[in-house]
């Protein structure tokens, strides 16, 4: 069966991106590889394995390349958390930035907040409770 394995972005700065997506967002830093020859580093960041079903996160950092345009065409990750206000006040105090306070979506119910990393990706946290209604 087929799955999604992982989103990649393009990372400035290797070991903040790495501490903000682990001591920020509570992910598990699962492998890291360098290719000297190419000159990037791979990092992959999670809640759970791609061999147990879970998508992960590739920061890529090019070693010559110290800022990137995000460019229109990316959206944002979402994250599905159990309590979304309680993972903005942690977040906001681990010293990262809430973009959309936690709240309903602007015409329904779903409960959403949006935080950036240190590049400047946004992440949607959605509310577990909300995010399972949509689920397959």
């Amino acid at each position: 069966m087929s799955q999604i394995l992982h989103t990649m972005v393009r990372v400035a700065n290797l070991d903040k991106s790495i501490a903000f997506y682990t001591e920020v967002l509570g992910m598990t830093l699962l492998r890291t590889s360098e290719n000297p020859d190419y000159r990037y580093s791979l990092a992959f960041v999670g809640y759970g394995e791609e061999a147990k079903g879970a998508a992960v996160i590739e920061l890529t950092w090019n070693w010559d390349t110290d800022k990137y345009d995000l460019g229109t065409g990316f959206g944002h990750i979402a994250i599905g958390k159990e309590d979304i206000y309680k993972a903005c006040e942690d977040i906001a105090r681990a010293g990262g930035k809430v973009t959309r306070a936690p709240g309903p979506v602007a015409g329904g119910t779903t409960e959403i907040a949006f935080v950036e990393d240190p590049d400047g990706y946004k992440i949607e946290l959605i509310q577990m409770k909300s995010a399972m209604h949509g689920l397959g």
